[in-house]
């Protein structure tokens, strides 16, 4: 299978990224390689990105709203995936959100000088999203979503909290998704993963006026 870059449209991301000190590396980038009898993951990714993605999920919708988290986040994404799709796609889906979840991780650090909170709200024609988020390292989902069609293509749509739930247990990310109103599921969806991904943008970017952990306890 070739895989194809694509690139967001060159709008910067309003929270910008604070230029980089001479002598000190600025990317932040986390890679994961994960295998089990069930799937087998090899994932990448890089907080300040570009919006380019190369994604062999084996599950084309999955595929479609990475690629949205990615371009309205600024994250490059890597992600190669082989999993048991011949029994169905829950374990890949929940696999790569715990990949996911351990390359966030791996690329904050210490998480010292970032906003630490992220809040998007996203309209995709008739329906509406809002992400709020805390990288607090104390893993936390609220998932309200009104209830989705069963599936879309070889996507069962139940596996959506899933997928948040493994990126959260493992980012260390207290996460509250709202889906407000909409009747297309795939609208639905398409806000929401946007809205994430602007989220988590706004959460990961440094704060000039910060260098140490955001957190009066002093430790994340």
């Amino acid at each position: 299978m070739t895989v194809q870059l694509r690139h967001t449209d060159g709008r910067p991301p309003r929270f910008q990224r604070q230029p980089a000190e001479e002598g000190i590396e600025t990317m932040r980038m986390g890679h994961i390689a994960r295998k089990t009898k069930e799937t087998d993951i090899d994932l990448e990714l890089t907080i300040d990105g570009q919006g380019l993605t190369a994604l062999e999920t084996g599950i084309p919708f999955l595929d479609h709203m990475l690629t949205l988290f990615a371009v309205h986040g600024f994250f490059d994404l890597k992600v190669k995936a082989l999993g048991d799709l011949e029994v169905d796609a829950h374990h890949t889906v929940e696999d790569i959100g715990i990949c996911l979840g351990k390359a966030l991780t791996d690329a904050l650090g210490d998480r010292a000088g970032i906003h630490r909170y992220g809040h998007a709200v996203v309209p995709m024609d008739e329906a509406c999203a809002t992400v709020v988020l805390d990288l607090s390292n104390r893993p936390y989902l609220i998932y309200q979503v009104p209830p989705l069609t069963p599936g879309i293509g070889y996507f069962e749509t139940e596996l959506v909290p899933e997928f948040f739930r493994a990126f959260s247990q493992h980012g260390g990310v207290t996460l509250h998704l709202q889906a407000h109103y909409g009747s297309n599921t795939h609208h639905i969806l398409e806000a929401l993963f946007k809205a994430w991904g602007q989220a988590l943008d706004q959460a990961t970017s440094l704060d000039s006026r910060r260098t140490t952990v955001p957190s009066s306890k002093g430790l994340i």
